[in-house]
């Protein structure tokens, strides 16, 4: 695998962890950024990774992390887009402030980072932009409508991007998480065995993707327990 550093965008427990272990297990250095960097730092000291703060709905934040990673010598050349925000409620009662916060952090987050990323990316000819879907991607529920557009809107940029920047070397890839994902907080029931998502499973899947031989890049990943429905 030819990718030495990697940015994780909207880490936390989870998911994140789970691509940080993954990412420094292949040798990879990795650079992971929230909102707030403090609430990392049991985090950062279990993988070895740095934290930075950025708000990723903001474009002076999303340019500052990027250079800050230059100058600390982490420009990465592998991006993960695993930000997302949602307010959930009757349409009728949604508030619109509180909407246009999930575009923003969502969707809007994921073109200010990944476009940051193809500057640094596009003059070498390489790397790899992954972003994190979920079943709201391809289907939206019933008073949940906020979430859905923003991740419809993030499939979307996924699938402009891969078309404009693989052909120049950079794979860009959307993973689909569809179904809910093991947590401390969510553990899974002991009466069915494996009906969440693995954290540490899903991260595999994102390694597999940065493996994979440029004749046979994929463009979209879905990943589902093998008892959800769809």
């Amino acid at each position: 695998m030819p990718y030495t550093s990697a940015l994780i965008v909207g880490a936390g427990s989870g998911l994140s962890a789970a691509l940080a272990r993954a990412f420094g297990k292949a040798g990879m250095k990795v650079a992971l950024a929230a909102r707030s960097a403090a609430k990392l730092a049991e985090f950062v000291q279990a993988t070895g990774a740095r934290a930075f703060n950025c708000d990723a709905a903001k474009r002076e934040e999303v340019e500052k992390l990027f250079a800050d990673l230059d100058t600390a010598k982490l420009t990465p050349d592998v991006v993960v887009y695993n930000a997302s925000y949602r307010t959930r409620g009757p349409l009728i009662e949604l508030d619109p402030a509180e909407v246009e916060k999930a575009l923003a952090i969502t969707a809007f987050g994921g073109f200010l980072v990944a476009q940051a990323a193809a500057k640094r990316m596009l003059p070498r000819g390489q790397g790899a932009i992954l972003f994190t879907g979920a079943s709201a991607s391809v289907k939206g529920y019933a008073q949940s409508a906020p979430f859905a557009m923003g991740k419809f809107a993030l499939r979307g940029l996924a699938q402009s991007l891969a078309r404009e920047l693989q052909p120049k070397g950079i794979h860009v890839a959307h993973v689909v998480i569809d179904g809910g994902i093991k947590s401390a907080r969510r553990p899974e029931p002991a009466d069915s065995p494996d009906s969440l998502l693995d954290p540490d499973a899903i991260a595999a899947n994102y390694l597999h993707l940065l493996n994979q031989p440029r004749s046979a890049w994929s463009a979209e990943l879905e990943l589902r327990p093998w008892v959800e429905k769809f």
